[in-house]
């Protein structure tokens, strides 16, 4: 089996290609890639790349994630998120191979406080949700094998993400005030790559019996205050230097604290369709989210 990554340096990316390695011929690219071109923005080579490699999976972990970003540079946005996604599935359509994508919480608008099945209305509020529910309606009009996977709040121990920013920010300043009233499930990326190798093996390269979108994270919810005083507590447990400790985080709600995107405030999403179709058991978020803390304290 011959497996295409695009974003290997990505936290999800970064993670794929432990887990993606042992199923078959990894080629795993970035932008910085010489040989092959990994640029999402420069279509004409992805395109080459794929002519060239001829791959049974394509694994797409690039995204143009600055969700504040994305409202000033929407053409860049859409340009990797829709447009590139879409000659990603044209290409696995051509090849007869399954593309795997990942997107996000944010094709919805964070109404209600039910976790969201696949099947409800999307209506993203801002550029970042467009572009990426752009890009799925992309990959599936082409009618390509695929599996698109929408997950949210995602971590890891390697890359950017909240829970270093709350492990540097609680070290710098002597207060932290933490969004409370925005609620989700924090993910691991090292979750996320284990169960795209799971579904690779269990689908085959073009089974089109599985294909759709479906919605994938850690199990249980909670809000970005708590999950920030669990990474606080952790921190303290390790004996990290810290002017803000655990307990003494104040909480404000999303509206007392302004971005230039707006924010869903239920991130929730309903994980019974995969865990279904693919036989599968998704662990707590606290259970993954202790072990990738333990892993950057430990560091």
């Amino acid at each position: 089996m011959r497996i295409l990554l695009f974003g290997k340096n990505g936290q999800v990316g970064w993670e794929l290609q432990r887990s993606l390695a042992p199923l078959g011929e990894l080629t795993a690219l970035d932008v910085d890639s010489q040989e092959l071109c990994g640029n999402l923005t420069n279509l004409a080579g992805i395109q080459q790349t794929i002519q060239k490699l001829s791959p049974n999976i394509i694994v797409n972990a690039a995204a143009y994630t600055a969700v504040d970003k994305a409202e000033q540079e929407p053409e860049l946005a859409y340009q990797i998120n829709t447009l590139a996604p879409g000659l990603l599935a044209q290409e696995a359509k051509r090849h007869n191979a399954q593309l795997i994508h990942y997107s996000t919480d944010y094709v919805f608008d964070g109404s209600g406080h039910h976790p969201r099945l696949e099947t409800e209305i999307t209506n993203p509020l801002n550029v970042y949700g467009e572009s990426k529910l752009a890009g799925e309606n992309n990959i599936i009009a082409t009618g390509c094998a695929h599996i698109i996977l929408r997950t949210s709040w995602v971590y890891a121990t390697y890359g950017n993400n909240f829970i270093k920013a709350i492990l540097r920010l609680a070290q710098e300043r002597d207060h932290l005030d933490i969004v409370d009233d925005q609620i989700g499930t924090p993910t691991g990326a090292e979750l996320l790559a284990d169960i795209t190798a799971q579904i690779i093996h269990t689908t085959g390269a073009n089974n089109f019996d599985k294909s759709g979108v479906y919605h994938l994270t850690a199990d249980g919810y909670t809000s970005w205050y708590s999950f920030a005083d669990l990474i606080l507590a952790y921190a303290k447990k390790y004996d990290k230097p810290l002017k803000v400790q655990p307990g003494t985080l104040r909480a404000i709600k999303t509206i007392h604290f302004p971005t230039p995107a707006k924010r869903p405030l239920n991130s929730r999403l309903n994980t019974y369709k995969l865990q279904k179709t693919f036989g599968l058991t998704l662990p707590n978020w606290q259970t993954c989210a202790v072990r990738t803390l333990i892993e950057i304290l430990g560091k």
